[in-house]
């Protein structure tokens, strides 16, 4: 289902864009995506909901000033699907779905664009839950409260499990360590040289965890104040953004934003190993996923590894307990390999056996749940 929502209106209304909206969701198998307006209060957004077969879909909103409107729409459509195989491969009762909002977050924050989001969000009747993303935080959550319970990523005071940023990095950790174990036949990360491109909330904690276990850490961010502050604190080295496909590591870790795995990037890297927390890492699956197959470099799928922020707000829904959520995003290693053993049995690239996996637990509860 299409809908173009304009303030308080529930009606489905005629867009002059619609054929274009049809063509770039044909195939996609979203459920059902909601376009959000409200001029008064500068909102612009989309939420898409791709599949709920295993309970509602749960998924941040990301907050970015996009350049056109159609990017905005691909960005949140390749979100919500990873989504879906996110919650699917992490044993989670939840559904896919993603929510972007069209602007500057350093600019165009206001109560009242939350609350208003909110309304939306609680129109949809508990069918997507929302939470913080790249770009929003968790008193924007706070804002969208106001008007929605069907909302997590709140802030501790408020029942919730403040910023998952903590959790999602030793999610990634988990799946670096296991891709180290399959490559290398053991999971000791001291001594490997790892470059962390993207150190924001994750990527901090990511260079906090591989110090810690006596890696050589690299970073690079286009945050100049971000790059000082990590490079001091950690004594991580920093690398412009220009060569780091073309240094000499072990594990490249993308943490900033998506498709930075593309066909020129693959053909420089110098790694044996891709284990990162950005989303839609590939920039094209079915190319690159082979691709990096034919340069034997073992990689991570990104919506396996980087689930370890979906678990904690999933955690929210019940009585949260941080301790409970590590537990559970420890199992992220087990997983990984179990995937990567998987990829090379059957002779295919790590990213689609890990789609394949997802896809038959939601068809096997799809059979459950349609069976007397």
């Amino acid at each position: 289902m299409i809908e173009v929502k304009e303030q308080n209106s529930t009606a489905a209304v005629t867009s002059p864009v619609a054929s274009n909206v049809f063509d770039s969701i044909s195939g996609s198998r979203h459920e059902q995506i909601v376009f959000c307006n409200d001029p008064e209060s500068g909102l612009r957004a989309i939420i898409a909901i791709h599949n709920t077969v295993l309970g509602p879909a749960l998924g941040g909103t990301r907050m970015w000033m996009y350049k056109t409107e159609s990017e905005a729409l691909n960005d949140v459509l390749r979100l919500s699907r990873g989504m879906t195989y996110k919650a699917a491969i992490s044993g989670l009762n939840l559904g896919g779905g993603k929510a972007v909002i069209i602007g500057d977050s350093r600019q165009h924050k206001s109560e009242a664009l939350f609350r208003k989001f909110g309304r939306f969000v609680n129109n949809l009747n508990g069918k997507y839950i929302t939470a913080e993303d790249v770009g929003t935080s968790t008193k924007d959550m706070e804002y969208i409260a106001m008007e929605t319970k069907h909302v997590t990523g709140l802030p501790e005071s408020m029942g919730g499990g403040g910023d998952p940023s903590p959790v999602t990095a030793y999610g990634v950790y988990m799946g670096m360590k296991a891709s180290a174990q399959f490559a290398w036949g053991s999971d000791s990360l001291s001594g490997k040289k790892i470059l962390v491109q993207g150190v924001g909330h994750v990527g901090e904690n990511l260079v906090m965890n591989l110090v810690k276990e006596g890696a050589k850490v690299y970073i690079s961010d286009l945050n100049a104040d971000q790059l000082k502050k990590v490079s001091s604190e950690f004594g991580a080295e920093v690398i412009d953004p220009d060569k780091i496909f073309d240094l000499d590591i072990d594990i490249y870790a993308p943490c900033a934003l998506g498709a930075t795995l593309n066909t020129e990037n693959i053909n420089r890297l110098k790694c044996s190993i891709i284990a990162g927390a950005a989303n839609n890492q590939l920039a094209d699956e079915t190319i690159h996923g082979p691709m990096l197959v034919e340069k034997g470099i073992t990689y991570a799928p990104d919506f396996l590894i980087n689930a370890g922020g979906l678990i904690n707000v999933y955690s929210e829904l019940d009585n949260y307990n941080r301790q409970r959520a590590l537990t559970q995003t420890e199992h992220i290693y087990n997983v990984t390999l179990e995937i990567l053993k998987k990829a090379k049995a059957e002779g295919v690239y790590t990213q689609l056996a890990a789609i394949q996996m997802a896809e038959k637990r939601i068809s096997d509860i799809s059979k459950v749940k349609s069976s007397r």
